[in-house]
């Protein structure tokens, strides 16, 4: 898979720029969905990514062969979704499209065919959820997406943030305070489960 990535590459420094599209076939799954974690909407999530896709392509002649690119680009794409996400915090006027959009099947522990009133209850969780990742910063929003949703180890949280390691640590751990502190109240409520919030649970 690598060598084609790399024959991909060098097709494309020598003028062939179709043969771009082997890379962004591959990678653009994988950057949309950490995009669309970080910005909260599809329609920023694809406009970051057609940027870092773009940035990546305009900066390929810097690209390191030996290294990975889908590693390369996905860090592009956290800077692109960040520097979106900062500008719309300005803008008042933006309102983000729910992360998890609608209630998933299993959510609810009481019944498979849960009440109105167990549905209302779920709606209002998954509303607080959404409610609390708003009020984290953009660099506690990004370092808490790729360390926790992600998967991501502290070294590409912090270069994809542009800071120490010790910083991208700092803004994962302040995430999860403001979430657990966020969501406490969610653990009381009777009858349902609130979905299952790995998101809380800050890894050792």
């Amino acid at each position: 898979m690598k060598n084609i990535e790399q024959e991909a590459i060098r097709s494309i420094l020598a003028g062939d720029r179709d043969a771009y599209r082997v890379l962004m076939e591959r990678h653009l799954p994988a950057v949309l969905r950490a995009t669309l974690r970080i910005t909260g909407n599809t329609v920023d999530a694809e406009e970051a990514a057609q940027e870092a896709f773009l940035r990546a392509y305009n900066k390929l002649p810097e690209f390191r062969e030996q290294a990975a690119f889908g590693t390369w680009v996905y860090r592009i794409a956290m800077n692109c979704a960040l520097n979106l996400v900062e500008r719309r915090s300005r803008d008042l006027g933006w309102n983000a499209v729910a992360l998890d959009g609608e209630p998933r099947a299993g959510d609810l522990a009481v019944s498979h065919q849960p009440t109105p009133e167990a549905a209302l209850l779920d709606r209002e969780a998954v509303s607080q959820r959404e409610r609390a990742m708003q009020a984290l910063t953009p660099m506690e929003r990004t370092a808490f997406v790729l360390r926790h949703m992600e998967e991501q180890s502290l070294d590409v949280i912090a270069k994809a943030l542009g800071v120490p390691v010790n910083s991208a640590k700092q803004a994962v751990f302040r995430a999860v305070s403001k979430l657990r502190r966020e969501l406490a109240p969610a653990r009381s409520v009777p009858a349902v489960s609130i979905p299952a919030m790995s998101l809380v649970k800050e890894r050792r």
